[in-house]
């Protein structure tokens, strides 16, 4: 059954421990557990936008950020008054505690799947670059390796979405989805058989191999109205031999 839920992440920068703020926190008595409870809350507030609050209605008290980070709710209040010293947390009009720069740090995915596909990611761009021979300039930087990575997830997610392409074509080599053929019949009617059967048999003669078959129908198609072949009527449905784009 597919996965429709939310799944909100945190996202930090590596130096988010180096910045004044943290540093000088950490640097308080019982700073570790400030630091400790500010993490929980940016986790708390991140499905709200920023927000402490249970729902809509009921914001968070100190007691309850006691319960749910599990510390001990003097610790909680010091807590909440030294973030709203260093610009952590503001308190709204209405009362509601908002985790300030919340915007920079919430990661948002709809599916389980996308969940597990970010977490692979950043599992892989922790491993040591690939380099060719060893030098500098051939170092791939991470963030290229990722984006990679999720174009060719994504294009996995695509061919689900259209179901797996099926075989067509006189020897069967030229493949389609559902989406696809549907698309090249109510594109070219009474054509598309022809140019299905005329791809099928170039690759099966020239060994050629495409990207998208049903792009290179289209080119083909495009080529031959820019010809006049549309006005010449269709052509047979022989093969020849070393025909090409």
């Amino acid at each position: 059954m597919a996965d429709n839920r939310k799944y909100y992440y945190l996202k930090l920068k590596e130096n988010f421990f180096d910045s004044d703020s943290i540093v000088l926190l950490e640097d308080m008595k019982d700073g570790i557990l400030y630091s400790n409870i500010l993490l929980k809350l940016y986790l708390k507030s991140l499905k709200n936008g920023g927000k402490l609050q249970l729902d809509e209605h009921i914001p968070y008290t100190a007691q309850m950020i006691a319960t749910l980070t599990r510390h001990q709710i003097g610790t909680v209040e010091r807590a909440l008054e030294i973030f709203r010293q260093l610009g952590l947390v503001e308190q709204l009009d209405s009362g509601l505690l908002y985790m300030t720069d919340i915007e920079l740090m919430i990661g948002q995915s709809s599916t389980e799947a996308e969940r597990k596909r970010a977490a692979r990611l950043e599992n892989r761009a922790l491993l040591p670059p690939r380099t060719n021979g060893g030098h500098l300039s051939d170092i791939r930087p991470p963030e290229i390796e990722i984006k990679k990575e999720i174009d060719i997830e994504i294009e996995k997610e695509r061919e689900l979405e259209t179901g797996h392409p099926a075989a067509y074509g006189r020897y069967n080599n030229v493949f389609l989805s559902d989406k696809e053929l549907a698309e090249l019949k109510a594109e070219l009617p009474g054509k598309w058989e022809y140019y299905i059967d005329r791809l099928s048999c170039h690759i099966a003669s020239s060994g050629k191999k495409y990207r998208s078959h049903a792009a290179t129908i289209y080119k083909w198609a495009q080529e031959d109205a820019a010809k006049g072949a549309g006005r010449k009527g269709i052509p047979d449905y022989s093969c020849r031999e070393g025909e090409s784009l």
